[in-house]
């Protein structure tokens, strides 16, 4: 590999971006150290401008454009966080930029980068995904001559990106520290490849490790593959780094740069996100809490080292809080969906909860659906548990009041939004 960025450019990104992005605090975590019989630290860029680690590449990247390409403006296609740098970096420059957002955006988002971009950004609905909308964005660059801003497969975004990696240095440094392990989110790698480009000179037995969601594991797939490759299907969850292909740059680095990658299911991030913010007040987007996450994954190999997790972002959607604790409890294996057939007499109900539910248990949902007989009837039925271990005995009791209960915990379409009466 002929490595682009190296030191001294990442170096050069940090200065330049002295006097725009904030210097997040590296916080030593006292819950995660004794979890993990280690030192945690937590690299907070939640706490960056625009609440993401993004606006470090976007506006570096725009900064090294010459006065030419900055007159006729510029663009990217974002449904997020690189959306929002690149609104704040042309405000602060007052350059126009045009963004093209997917109309599947929520709308908290758009009006997050009508916010940070006021005059300075046209915003552009287009496609039903990612794709179609990046797509139309390119061809649209080209025939307006606007300069694309890429999410994570360029070298000055890279550059940009890794000057949070000279704050982690340089804090570490101040304390007589130095990490023997970096956990890093991936999505389309820009992030990762531009820290292991500092810290693999800066810090070289520093161990990079890079984290990426199981519904959008593409970075791991490349790997595999030998070339970035396009996943089947992606799961959504993990907006911020939902990556249905690697970029070709960024596989490059990755291939190179880093040690190994962790996987860790939605499940388990919904479930880091609910304790960061109950146990440490953080309020870390999906994305932003995979480098937590993957911890348990490496519980051994951890122990008694130092340990600097990077909490990519905090741009959480309120109203998505239901959507993660349900992710969160049906993967800790404390709330199950059952379809079970009730008898169509009256003190069927009753009986069930009397018969089935253990003393702590709850029922979360009951939905009858279409009767197929006089004498039964199938219903939806979500269960709390009080705790996991009790499962087996309500299992046992299930069984007994009906022989042929169906679980389908693990079929979310089943018992989710679309699950409907017929």
């Amino acid at each position: 590999m002929t490595k682009q960025v190296n030191k001294e450019q990442v170096l050069y990104a940090y200065k330049k971006l002295q006097s725009v992005v904030r210097q997040t605090p590296l916080q030593f975590d006292p819950y995660l150290s004794e979890k993990y019989a280690a030192n945690i630290y937590l690299k907070r860029e939640d706490l960056q401008v625009v609440r993401s680690f993004k606006l470090r590449g976007a506006y570096f990247a725009i900064s090294e454009l010459t006065a030419e390409a900055l007159s006729h403006g510029v663009i990217c296609a974002s449904a997020g966080n690189h959306a929002q740098g690149v609104a704040y970096a042309c405000n602060e420059k007052q350059v126009m930029a045009t963004i093209f957002m997917p109309n599947t955006t929520p709308a908290q988002k758009i009006n997050q980068v009508r916010y940070f971009g006021g005059a300075y950004v046209d915003i552009v609905i287009e496609g039903d995904t990612f794709d179609a909308c990046n797509e139309a964005a390119h061809v649209y660059a080209e025939d307006n001559h606007l300069t694309f801003i890429e999410p994570y497969d360029d070298e000055d975004v890279i550059a940009g990106q890794g000057s949070l990696a000279v704050e982690v240095h340089q804090s570490l440094t101040a304390e007589g520290e130095t990490a023997d392990f970096v956990f890093v989110p991936i999505g389309g790698g820009g992030l990762v490849s531009g820290v292991s480009a500092y810290m693999s000179e800066a810090m070289p037995e520093t161990k990079i490790v890079g984290v990426e969601p199981s519904g959008a594991a593409s970075m791991q797939l490349a790997l595999a593959e030998g070339q970035p490759t396009a996943l089947d299907h992606v799961d959504k969850f993990a907006d911020g780094t939902a990556v249905g292909k690697a970029g070709n740059i960024t596989f490059e680095y990755v291939q190179h740069l880093i040690d190994h990658i962790e996987i860790v299911p939605e499940g388990k991030i919904a479930g880091t996100i609910i304790d960061l913010y109950t146990r440490q007040a953080i309020v870390a987007e999906p994305s932003g809490a995979l480098s937590v996450a993957a911890l348990e994954n490496m519980k051994e190999a951890i122990k008694g080292k130092t340990v600097v997790c990077i909490i990519s972002g905090g741009n959480n959607d309120i109203n998505r809080m239901a959507e993660i604790e349900e992710r969160a409890l049906i993967y800790s294996g404390k709330k199950q969906y059952f379809v079970v057939n009730f008898p169509q007499r009256p003190g069927a109900l009753r009986e069930f909860v009397s018969e089935v539910l253990g003393p702590e248990d709850d029922i979360a949902k009951f939905e009858y659906t279409k009767k197929i007989s006089r004498s039964n009837g199938p219903a939806l039925v979500g269960i709390l548990l009080g705790e996991y271990e009790t499962l087996p005995d309500l299992l046992e009791r299930l069984e007994k009041f009906d022989p042929n209960y169906v679980s389908v915990s693990e079929n979310p379409t089943l018992y989710g939004s679309s699950f409907r009466k017929k």
